[in-house]
């Protein structure tokens, strides 16, 4: 079936009331979430309204969010963006219960966790942006420290990928061979084989550049910057990245061929477009998740997306 553009009066504010929603969750049972930076979700139910997900203010910035294969919310804590500590985190969406399941790994501190994903054997690979313990130092630099870990249902953990520029979102492949990762400060995707034991080989690109990057202070024309945030594949194999400085949601062919999917360079709808989320009985209902708006981008996609392991 065609990738066919979507236009941008297709798209609907749903969830209006929101605060910084990074990014969606869309459950088993269809319940949706988006991301609360500090209570941690609010479910968006069907007319829109909003039901707060756990009450406590807690430090840091809740970034992205997934389920584990219980149907619990798995949050990723990106602390450093407030100069606070970041950690993989769990919210119960039943109980509003909120448990912090790693705050290190190896020895090294959890500063900036970004995105959380579950596979089918229930290991939880989660990206850590950077090492640093504050988001001040970007001002002045684009480092490349950033890592990738995974949480193992024995309860072991270990790091398995880093030397990233801002490691992002993640996704995996339907045969659960390849795991994905957005590299905002490298302007691509990083493609690596998934090993056993929940390990991780070289990486390599993963299609074509997305664009260009740019010193802090120097961006110019923002709608050519690369930096991509989050990423989920549909049923034919395309991964959708969103591009967050551009307005844009791009999308990977399995050929390697860059296609552009939705483009708002006004910011009319998509402002910092965040996370792509696909969801619904013919899984066609898309959520897209803006930094800089106060609701969620909801549409139709002309192909289904692919079922994460939480939602099979």
């Amino acid at each position: 079936m065609p990738l066919d553009q979507i236009p941008l009066d297709a798209l609907l504010r749903w969830g209006e009331g929101l605060e910084r929603p990074e990014d969606v969750a869309v459950g088993r049972d269809g319940r949706v979430f988006a991301t609360d930076p500090h209570v941690g979700a609010r479910e968006i139910l069907r007319d829109g309204a909003l039901r707060s997900v756990g009450e406590r203010r807690r430090p840091g910035v809740i970034n992205g969010v997934s389920m584990d294969l219980e149907n619990r919310l798995l949050m990723a804590n990106l602390g450093a963006a407030e100069g606070e500590p970041g950690a993989l985190e769990r919210l119960d969406p039943t109980t509003g219960e909120r448990t912090v399941l790693l705050t290190e790994v190896e020895g090294r501190k959890l500063t900036s966790c970004n995105y959380p994903m579950v596979d089918r054997a229930g290991n939880i690979w989660c990206s850590n942006s950077i090492a640093g313990e504050n988001f001040a130092t970007l001002t002045q630099d684009l480092p490349h420290d950033g890592f990738i870990f995974v949480l193992r249902p024995d309860g072991t953990s270990s790091i398995v990928a880093e030397g990233l520029g801002f490691a992002n979102g993640l996704a995996m492949s339907a045969d659960e061979k390849f795991l994905y990762c957005c590299q905002s400060f490298g302007s691509n995707v990083v493609r690596y084989p998934v090993l056993p034991g929940a390990r991780l080989g070289p990486g390599e690109q993963y299609g074509p550049p997305l664009g260009r990057t740019a010193q802090p202070g120097a961006l110019g024309d923002v709608k050519t910057l690369g930096y991509p945030d989050g990423c989920a594949f549909d049923v034919e194999g395309n991964l959708w990245v969103t591009l967050f400085f551009a307005n844009k949601v791009l999308a990977i062919t399995p050929a390697g061929n860059l296609l552009t999917i939705i483009d708002d360079p006004a910011g009319e709808i998509l402002r910092m477009p965040s996370n792509v989320t696909f969801g619904g009985p013919d899984m066609k209902d898309l959520y897209i998740g803006c930094l800089e708006t106060t609701y969620v981008a909801k549409g139709r996609s002309p192909v289904a997306g692919m079922k994460l392991a939480h939602q099979a």
